[in-house]
């Protein structure tokens, strides 16, 4: 056999075991957050409209791949389950339309709407959010209500929340969250309500 013949030989063995390994890879599923209906709204009058304007999300959990602690001191990263977007934009987008849904309309600005100058702005700052290894997603964090001029805490509150998922069951791991995401909304919408009635 000469050497050309040789060459495509081998390549195209090579191929087949490129089109093999593709077949046998299971596909990359993509996930994203949903809203979460609440009980009831508020329909509270006199609100100062909020924003919300960021949400700090460590650099670990940052990241297109979903990821879950395997152990207390140890991560999981999926390179098949993935974040349909910047996980921080999924939290921002999601936790924007349950804030919508729980107050009153105009009461909430939409992530990049246009602000006026009244308006208050939402943090939120975020330790952990991950599924832990005993069927268990928590969520770790606080969030801050601030005002439009930036120099006053109109609320505050720290989180511990939980949330049942199965261990590797990334889809209830997706909805676990939302929930959690969702009670997060509902002790801003009360701070919002409060806020207005002291």
């Amino acid at each position: 056999m000469s050497a050309w013949r040789w060459a495509c030989f081998v390549w195209a063995i090579a191929a087949c075991w490129v089109i093999a390994a593709c077949r046998t890879s299971p596909p990359v599923q993509f996930f994203t957050l949903t809203a979460v209906v609440p009980d009831h709204a508020s329909g509270a009058e006199g609100l100062v409209p909020i924003q919300v304007a960021a949400i700090h999300v460590p650099p670990s959990l940052d990241r297109q791949e979903m990821v879950s602690e395997s152990t207390a001191t140890q991560l999981t990263v999926s390179d098949q389950h993935r974040w349909g977007a910047p996980f921080g934009d999924i939290l921002r987008r999601v936790l924007t339309q349950d804030l919508a849904d729980r107050l009153p309309p105009g009461a909430v600005l939409y992530a990049d709407e246009p602000a006026p100058a009244h308006v208050h702005e939402v943090v939120v700052d975020i330790l952990r959010f991950v599924a832990e290894p005993g069927g268990q997603v928590v969520f770790d964090g606080s969030w801050s209500i601030v005002s439009a001029t930036g120099d006053t805490v109109v609320a505050s509150r720290h989180l511990r929340l939980r949330q049942p998922a199965p261990p590797g069951d990334y889809r209830q791991q997706t909805l676990a969250m939302s929930r959690l995401v969702g009670m997060l909304a509902d002790t801003v919408a009360r701070a919002v309500v409060s806020a207005a009635n002291p």
